[in-house]
């Protein structure tokens, strides 16, 4: 692994699993869970594209970088999808016990937002980072309500993958010469254009320790008699994220409640309202045939659903705080650090003011211009 200065990678045996972590060298097993932050990458990466973030965060503080099964160098176990994303937050929080770094604050990125999610209604946490994450409902297949379009989830899971894509995974392609290599899809769905890095590779190899064994990514597809003809399966990380099997809107019910940041770029191609990545606006726009229309088969009003989901959070006593960077993508911890790493610091409590006792309601939309 590409492993940056300060930063160490080991090996935790669980119950359940091998689970890789990095940390940095000079941090302390004895820091307080208070000053204890967690982190959990998205689908198709690791714990390598939390490295530079780690790297300048403040020393006082105790980072754990966890690899998901599946990706990094943790064991790829396969994952059951009709238990949502509970496999991945099932290991998480037995690797937290063994490093005795509960509760702690949980920051997630995309499928690992979805995970702390999940988490924070099994097991209390001091605060949650939502960076560009899945719906609350779910990635495809929901009205902005919630509700699902049809009963088997017809055009979410593992078919939405470019079969190519994975193919270019499995050879360890590093090349440009394709649209779906991983690099190519990096800099196109990643990251928002004009964003360059000294680390890039390193962010590739985090994409191609994706495991695409049975199991893990993207999953099974099953036959649908509703458009697109495909609907998820019920083993791998894409199929976990169908409406069915996942649905995490129920986070408004927490008590007490953690406060939580939610930031995202204005240009992620991923989760969006409009994602490149959801089968109803391909078929919108014309990329998937014979869409029924919108009626049937609206895009996904991811982002929508988002701010819905913790609009209610706020109105029930918890504390929102929401980010939305101009000419960002999908990665906004590498697109513009400085302000991810001061919006992280104050919703831990870190400055500004203590997290505990928790600071007042609240819903803040800040531009990157601000």
């Amino acid at each position: 692994m590409a492993i940056m200065d300060g930063i160490t990678a080991r090996q935790i045996e669980t119950p359940r699993l091998t689970v890789n972590i990095l940390e940095r060298v000079s941090d302390e097993a004895t820091t307080v869970p208070e000053r204890t932050l967690v982190f959990v990458h998205g689908q198709v990466s690791s714990s390598l594209i939390w490295q530079e973030l780690m790297q300048d965060l403040p020393p006082d503080l105790r980072i754990i970088a966890v690899d998901l099964r599946g990706f990094g160098a943790t064991e790829n176990a396969p994952v059951d999808a009709t238990r949502g994303v509970r496999d991945f937050s099932d290991d998480l929080h037995v690797t937290l016990e063994l490093l005795e770094a509960t509760p702690a604050h949980l920051v997630g990125w995309a499928l690992g937002a979805a995970v702390v999610m999940q988490y924070a209604l099994d097991h209390p946490v001091l605060s949650l980072t939502l960076e560009s994450p899945v719906s609350p409902f779910g990635f495809g297949g929901t009205r902005r309500d919630g509700t699902r379009l049809t009963d088997d989830d017809a055009g979410a899971g593992a078919g939405v993958a470019n079969p190519d894509f994975v193919e270019r995974l499995i050879a360890g392609d590093t090349s440009t010469d394709a649209p779906t290599s991983p690099r190519s899809v990096f800099r196109t769905a990643y990251v928002a254009p004009g964003y360059t890095s000294e680390n890039e590779d390193t962010w590739v190899e985090s994409m191609l320790s994706t495991s695409t064994a049975t199991g893990n990514y993207p999953g099974e597809t099953v036959a649908s008699q509703n458009w697109p003809g495909f609907a998820a399966g019920a083993i791998g990380v894409m199929n976990a994220l169908a409406p069915r099997y996942f649905d995490v809107s129920n986070i408004v019910d927490l008590d007490p409640k953690p406060p939580i940041l939610w930031i995202h770029g204005e240009d992620d191609a991923i989760v969006s309202d409009t994602s490149f990545f959801d089968a109803g606006y391909l078929g919108e726009a014309g990329i998937i045939p014979d869409w029924p229309g919108a009626e049937v088969a609206p895009a996904q009003p991811m982002v929508s659903q988002t701010r819905d989901v913790l609009a209610r959070y706020a109105d029930r006593g918890g504390s929102v705080t929401e980010i939305a960077l101009e000419g960002v993508g999908h990665t906004p911890h590498l697109e513009r650090p400085a302000e991810v790493r001061r919006a992280l610091l104050r919703v831990i409590g870190y400055v500004d003011q203590p997290a505990d006792p928790a600071p007042p309601t609240e819903a803040i939309i800040l531009k990157s211009a601000d």
